[in-house]
């Protein structure tokens, strides 16, 4: 039987490369999603969650991810998110979900905020001196 092999990028580094991966589910936004190795190719946008895995003969993995992307081709499955932790704990995992990947979510949204009143800051003022100066 062929089995899987799992990489989770991360924006500078790669957190995890798993071969031997029997199964695994991530969460969407429209619930858990699982994957098998005859599995068709897919994707899905992933949301802060658990990813949980199995490496053939192993006890079960589990994952806590940001948002990010799921790619499978082949027996290739590629995850790309922005924050991960491991941990054998799912409550504590879990946990760190809610804690730390939900509050940078809204640390970003606040920069994200704070960005565009600069920039609509700036193209008024341009556009003023543009008038001036015609």
């Amino acid at each position: 039987m062929s089995l899987m092999t799992l990489k989770v990028l991360l924006p500078f580094a790669l957190f995890a490369h798993e071969t031997q991966v029997s199964r695994l589910v991530v969460e969407t936004a429209q619930g858990a999603f699982g994957l098998l190795p005859q599995r068709l190719d897919c994707a899905a946008a992933l949301v802060p969650g658990i990813l949980s895995f199995q490496v053939e003969g192993q006890e079960e993995v589990f994952l806590a991810l940001d948002e990010g992307v799921l790619l499978k081709t082949g027996r290739d499955v590629v995850v790309s998110v922005r924050h991960a932790l491991r941990g054998t704990d799912l409550a504590h995992l879990r946990d760190a979900v809610e804690q730390e990947f939900l509050t940078l979510d809204t640390q970003e949204e606040a920069v994200r905020v704070a960005m565009a009143r600069l920039e609509a800051g700036f193209m008024r003022r341009f556009v003023s001196l543009r008038e001036h100066s015609a």
